[in-house]
């Protein structure tokens, strides 16, 4: 029997949720009371999870706002008398249904596409290759989104653990049905980290779901070292304005507490609204174009964003979206730039796109060879 089910049928007894009563509960192998405490994983920029290492290779991962989990090691019995609100997860975990977007690029980084079992996005929403061709080509199948799974594929396939975002508390009975199922739901919260760098150190909580932590360790200080010139040089004092026109002509930018101003500033810009919007909830939000127009006029340089429609290449296609824009500053100097639709889904690369707002900001004309995830618009 596959040891998904032994892990399922095990954490059942052990919350009370199956037949056996507590007295009846086996008594070999470890006790969650005799597990010691080792330390704790050390964070340079991630507030959002944790890691406590444990006795005999055991590791409890808590999540903010969403709850603890115990990785038991590959062979290894899950521990008696586990609290409640601690969800078992037995390694190998390798039929996983992944939902989360944002979480794809981790995998790929740690070479673990094959611990992926189903995905929640079809080919033709993802922007990572080897994720697309992976559907494509069926070692990855498309099992719905995260308010419709395809119940019956997760079971059939043996799906060992459900990895969503928290978009999945919109359809709380999905989550339920999904649990169950004996199908643990892991939330992951990588992008409520308010630093940018936080959101990349969530690779290291992907090791340790996948037993790699070392690889994920060397993979996030890889990145950092890569952005030692750029985080050590002093402010450049040129500004920045990141946006897009949606549909009613009004413009979508970021609040000053976002990730992507954030990296603006790391980067050694200014983005251009400061104190916009409440630091309870790091988003976007929507501007009237006269606003707009007063608040980004003499920004040095803006950055269109392109994930919603598309990505431009010339200023005729910018200013299609808005003549005013033809007033700005940037727009003025030819300082306009515009993202690849890939950007958002490449976790791992913030670094990239970090060093690549700095090359905009401090050399002159950068070609578009030279940057990864902006081209300019001619």
């Amino acid at each position: 029997m596959k040891q998904w089910i032994l892990c399922v049928l095990a954490a059942l007894l052990l919350t009370g949720c199956g037949s056996v009563t507590a007295s009846q509960e086996a008594t070999e192998g470890p006790q969650w009371e005799t597990l010691t405490a080792e330390g704790q994983m050390e964070l340079q920029y991630a507030e959002q999870f944790e890691v406590e290492y444990y006795t005999e290779g055991y590791r409890k991962i808590t999540i903010s706002d969403v709850g603890d989990y115990l990785i038991v090691p590959e062979g290894a019995d899950i521990p008696a008398n586990l609290p409640k609100n601690l969800t078992p997860l037995c390694q190998p975990l390798d039929e996983l249904y992944l939902v989360s977007t944002s979480a794809m690029d981790f995998f790929r980084e740690l070479d673990g596409l094959g611990s992926i079992a189903f995905s929640g996005t079809d080919a033709d929403g993802w922007y990572i290759e080897e994720a697309a061709q992976a559907l494509q080509n069926g070692s990855i199948r498309y099992a719905g989104k995260y308010s419709a799974p395809d119940y019956e594929s997760l079971l059939e396939g043996g799906c060992d653990l459900a990895i969503e975002n928290t978009m999945i508390f919109h359809t709380p009975d999905v989550k339920e049905k999904l649990e169950g199922l004996g199908i643990p739901v892991l939330v992951e919260r990588s992008s409520y980290e308010s630093h940018p760098l936080g959101r990349m150190e969530w690779v290291k909580l992907y090791g340790v779901l996948l037993g790699k932590e070392e690889a994920a360790e060397k993979a996030f200080d890889s990145r950092i070292s890569q952005l030692s010139d750029a985080l050590g040089q002093e402010a450049t004092n040129q500004t920045v304005a990141f946006f897009y026109i949606n549909g009613i002509g009004a413009a979508n930018v970021r609040k000053s507490g976002d990730y992507v101003a954030k990296m603006i500033d790391i980067a050694g810009g200014s983005y251009i609204f400061q104190n916009l919007g409440d630091e309870t909830a790091l988003s976007t939000m929507t501007m009237d174009m006269e606003s707009f127009y007063a608040g980004a006029k003499e920004a040095d340089s803006i950055i269109y964003n392109s994930t919603i429609d598309g990505e431009l290449q010339t200023m005729e296609q910018l200013l299609e979206k808005s003549p005013l824009l033809a007033d700005f500053k940037a727009v003025r100097e030819g300082k306009v730039w515009c993202t690849e639709q890939s950007m958002f889904q490449q976790t791992m690369c913030i670094g990239d796109m970090i060093l690549d707002f700095h090359r905009i900001l401090t050399e002159e004309a950068p070609a578009d060879e030279e940057l990864l995830y902006l081209h300019r618009l001619r």
